[in-house]
């Protein structure tokens, strides 16, 4: 009984480590000296893991002058900071750009993750 449990225990394992993450996070590409990045720095930043949407779309930061991105799928070249992307499984989903301001942030957010049912 006791090596069944540790074979399934194992194979549990495994097959959570060979399986792709499936997760959406929020990718924040921003610019250096940005004031409405700053803007959203001060005013979300703080609360943004905090919430529910910031649970079901971690955050991620792009530094949109780096040689480095992420490895995602984007429907056409960000040009502004801060342009806020959705990704799940690699492929944008939607972008809200700019920041309009707290209240607008998180309406817009939420329309967001409703309409791709995160």
């Amino acid at each position: 009984m006791t090596r069944l449990f540790s074979l399934a225990v194992a194979f549990t394992i495994q097959l959570a480590v060979a399986l792709p993450a499936t997760a959406a996070e929020l990718l924040m590409y921003r610019s250096a000296g940005c004031p409405y990045c700053a803007a959203w720095d001060r005013a979300i930043g703080p609360i943004y893991g905090k919430t529910d949407m910031g649970n079901r779309a971690p955050l991620r930061h792009v530094d949109i002058a780096s040689r480095e991105k992420p490895p995602v799928v984007l429907k056409s070249p960000v040009r502004f900071t801060p342009t806020f992307v959705l990704v799940d499984q690699g492929r944008e989903l939607g972008r809200i750009e700019g920041y309009p301001g707290e209240d607008f942030f998180w309406g817009l957010l939420e329309r967001l993750m409703l309409h791709h049912q995160i």
